[in-house]
């Protein structure tokens, strides 16, 4: 008799889960967005890398606004007046150095990495939220892919750089 009580108390429980899974809600992004927080400002951020790559603040700017704008409920401002918090600041370096060496002493992958110096503030506050450096990296194959291979590895770099940012700015929400 105990043994039928307690199946019929799992079954119970296990159907409650069932039945009320749907109603429970979950966000993965981890975002927590202050009510009084509905738009971002994410000016171009300059390339004083001398990188030689022309697209550099094109592609941080537009992965930044993609993170913002798809992972928040934000809306993107059209300048820093009428935004409720902003990002700003400078890509600084970027560095493009062999990372392993093949069997003729040639490099076989090349490393980028590239560091971004960046401020995010709210418009309320009269100090930011942050203002530090970021850096990301990634290798490519210099051998086969050596142009396409440099722009992808570059592009892989800034997508850390802004999940960084992102994360940075939204935990302290």
């Amino acid at each position: 008799m105990d043994f039928n009580r307690s199946l019929g108390f799992l079954f119970l429980v296990v159907s409650f889960f069932i039945c009320f899974s749907g109603c429970i809600t979950y966000s993965f992004t981890g975002t927590s967005i202050p009510a009084d927080v509905e738009n971002v400002y994410i000016p171009f951020f300059p390339d004083q890398s001398q990188s030689g790559l022309g697209n550099l603040s094109d592609r941080l700017n537009r992965a930044l606004i993609n993170r913002f704008i798809n992972q928040s409920r934000l809306s993107l401002a059209n300048d820093q007046e009428t935004s409720d918090a902003w990002m700003e600041g400078a890509i600084q370096t970027y560095v493009n150095r062999p990372f392993s060496i093949g069997g003729n002493e040639q490099a076989n992958r090349n490393e980028v990495q590239i560091s971004v110096r960046a401020t995010f503030q709210f418009a309320s506050d009269e100090d930011p939220i942050y203002t530090k450096t970021f850096s990301g990296t990634a290798t490519y194959d210099v051998i086969d892919n050596p142009v396409e291979g440099e722009l992808e590895a570059a592009e892989t770099a800034l997508q850390q750089i802004s999940d960084n940012m992102f994360n940075d700015a939204v935990s302290s929400w």
